[in-house]
């Protein structure tokens, strides 16, 4: 089993960190804005920091997961690529559309969060191919 590559945690949530600020800002901020139901007011009064600081948190657990996956199995690079998405489409992907089906989200509301999963585990994915 070989070491994990902290450095590749780290930058990897932070790449997947970097595809959310995009993603649900300049990309599709507004339309998931509505389709979460949230008014300018209510996006107002979150305490961001705490939000940021959580989510952050988060991504890192997520990428220190694959992170050890990869320190043990030593995959090759498509493999990496292979399982970083796969992560997403049979894991995120299915487990917020589950959630949103009980809570009668949109299917818009899905597409958009289901993306930011998506490319946001293949920038993931890609940070630990680059520093392989």
């Amino acid at each position: 089993m070989g070491d994990i590559d902290l450095l590749a945690v780290i930058l990897g949530a932070l790449a997947f960190f970097v595809v959310g600020m995009v993603w649900y800002g300049a990309l599709f901020g507004k339309v998931w804005q509505r389709e979460a139901g949230l008014t300018e007011e209510q996006m107002a009064g979150g305490n961001m920091a705490v939000i940021f600081g959580l989510c952050f948190l988060f991504e890192l657990l997520i990428a220190l997961t694959l992170g050890h996956q990869f320190a043990r199995s030593e995959p090759s690079t498509q493999a990496i690529m292979m399982i970083s998405v796969g992560y997403a489409i049979g894991l995120m992907i299915p487990a917020i559309g589950i959630n949103y089906l009980f809570q009668r989200r949109s299917g818009t509301l899905f597409a958009i969060d289901a993306g930011h999963f998506l490319v946001g585990m293949a920038a993931m994915g890609a940070v630990f191919v680059w520093l392989r």
